[in-house]
């Protein structure tokens, strides 16, 4: 593999470093773990894992026909969202209320960060900001919601005024 193409896959994963920081941002804002450098790590590394799986994949094509080798790029795919799912549920604590588990949000974050680093390598460029815009919007937006909800019902809310 020649420096210009692994210099567009630090690029790549530099663009999911980015909108990882975004996402993680937002939960640093909030108080919340796996913050910025968290959400940052996480999608660069899915976005460095998926292009080296296309590097094997290209490199094993030049030695045989890839059929032989048995080579699935979902896989990949696979093992990243495997992995920062297992992070993610490591963030997820209960409560010392018996209803209540917490930080659920902000597992789903770390997983979207690895599908926008993934999407980057990818090359959906515009995806991956999109998503990277929709989930901070909806963040922002729904932690207000949610408080409103709690205010007019008659459960308890974990949100902390």
């Amino acid at each position: 593999m020649d420096l210009l193409a692994q210099s567009y896959i630090l690029m790549d994963v530099s663009i999911a470093l980015v909108l990882g920081g975004v996402l993680g941002l937002e939960r640093e804002w909030k108080q919340k773990p796996a913050g910025l450098r968290t959400n940052m790590i996480i999608a660069g590394s899915a976005a460095l894992l998926v292009s080296l799986g296309r590097v094997v994949v290209q490199d094993f094509g030049t030695l045989a026909a890839t059929e032989s080798f048995g080579v699935d790029p979902i896989r990949m795919l696979h093992a990243v969202i495997v992995g920062v799912s297992f992070i993610g549920a490591g963030t997820i604590l209960k409560s010392t209320s018996k209803t209540m588990v917490r930080y659920l949000t902000t597992s789903a974050t770390i997983l979207m960060a690895a599908g926008i680093g993934i999407s980057i390598a990818l090359k959906q460029y515009m995806l991956g900001a999109g998503a990277t815009l929709i989930l901070v919007t909806v963040n922002f937006l729904f932690t207000r919601l949610n408080k409103w909800v709690y205010k007019i019902s008659d459960y308890e809310s974990p949100y902390v005024e």
